[in-house]
């Protein structure tokens, strides 16, 4: 019997369905239709609130990665649709705030206890030698864990991130759905994110 829920509307229940279908039986074409479902529309929120279309496109990504990895704490007290905006927002939220802390004002001046006043320099648009080097060892590192998930999945990664295929090539490629495709890339990419996190955690 279902538990007590307030979903009074086809498309909610239609999407508790799926979600069911993903958590309870790992059904990958019900995470595939949730995806193509709310990819659009979550992708359009975030680029408003990001003004950049690759922040916006890695932050969609995210959204999925870390609803799908929580879908055993969705209550269907709420429409999924608005779980979902909640985590998409809230994760903007804290990259932006992030950003921010990162980025120094070309105008910030800072002074110390005896009034003197330090401007802070202008970056360079060219990397240091040593933000060149560590970019390469990153890059070294990335081909190499590659190497070592299953084939299917350094397939899809190789064809997405090194050979810059969109989705729709990678699918017409590989015959297969574009919701599949964007699936499969999700879990490759959380898989190569948690390898690449324990390999800089050994050096």
């Amino acid at each position: 019997m279902e538990p007590s829920i307030n979903l009074t509307t086809e498309k909610a229940r239609r999407d508790y369905r799926l979600v069911c279908q993903a958590r309870e039986h790992n059904d990958q074409k019900a995470y595939a239709d949730l995806m193509g479902m709310y990819r659009e529309p979550l992708y359009t929120m975030l680029l408003k609130m990001t003004n950049s279309p690759v922040d916006a496109d890695d932050l969609t990504i995210e959204t999925f990665s870390k609803a799908f990895s929580s879908l055993h704490l969705y209550s269907p007290t709420n429409a999924f649709s608005t779980w979902l905006f909640s985590i998409a927002s809230n994760h903007c939220i804290d990259f932006i705030r992030k950003k921010r802390m990162q980025t120094v004002s070309i105008n910030d001046v800072a002074s110390n206890k005896d009034g003197d006043v330090y401007e802070y320099p202008l970056p360079s648009d060219l990397p240091s030698p040593e933000e060149s080097m560590v970019s390469k060892e990153r890059k070294a590192m990335l081909h190499e864990v590659v190497q070592q998930i299953k084939p299917r999945y350094r397939r899809l990664i190789e064809m997405r991130y090194f050979e810059e295929l969109s989705y729709e090539e990678i699918a017409q490629q590989l015959n297969m759905p574009m919701g599949t495709v964007k699936v499969q890339l999700l879990r490759a990419r959380n898989l190569l994110s948690t390898m690449m996190k324990a390999r800089r955690e050994q050096i």
